[in-house]
């Protein structure tokens, strides 16, 4: 048995302490806007935050996240996140989409982190995220937009 927080809520489940987080997630408690890429950490859409942290889910086990904090796209909050999500509609950065949660995941963090990113911020925190459409243009100028937003 594991129990820790998601999204503000306490949750037990039982599973076997090495299976994958994002299994849990998706398959268990039914958050499934946390999507499966690769299975192997390189392409960011399984990212969710452990302690606050962006931690990619499909490579890290359960019983990590005993008495842990985990937030998925469906619990994303703050003006940080709220920013990043009107400025990737304003732009219309979604082609696909499959990739999405993990991309605001990392956007949000990146301005929790620092709230005027440059271009060579933005490149190296959102370098785990691969958008198979190629929105990455977008993406850039998407996360400058939000800066600008919580700027004024």
């Amino acid at each position: 048995m594991t129990t820790f927080e998601l999204n503000g809520k306490e949750v037990t489940v039982d599973v076997p302490d090495d299976t994958p987080l994002l299994w849990v997630l998706r398959d268990e408690l039914r958050m499934t806007g946390t999507k499966f890429g690769c299975g192997i950490a390189q392409c960011g859409a399984c990212t969710v935050y452990l302690n606050g942290m962006t931690r990619r889910s499909c490579v890290t086990p359960v019983s990590m996240a005993e008495g842990a904090f985990v937030t998925t796209i469906e619990g994303l909050d703050g003006v940080e996140a709220e920013a990043v999500q009107q400025a990737w509609a304003k732009l219309d950065v979604p082609q696909c989409g499959w990739c999405q949660s993990g991309q605001v995941m990392s956007a949000t963090a990146l301005l929790r982190e620092i709230p005027d990113p440059s271009d060579e911020d933005i490149d190296n925190a959102m370098a785990g995220n691969i958008c198979r459409c190629a929105t990455y243009v977008r993406i850039r100028k998407a996360i400058h937009d939000a800066a600008d937003t919580l700027e004024g």
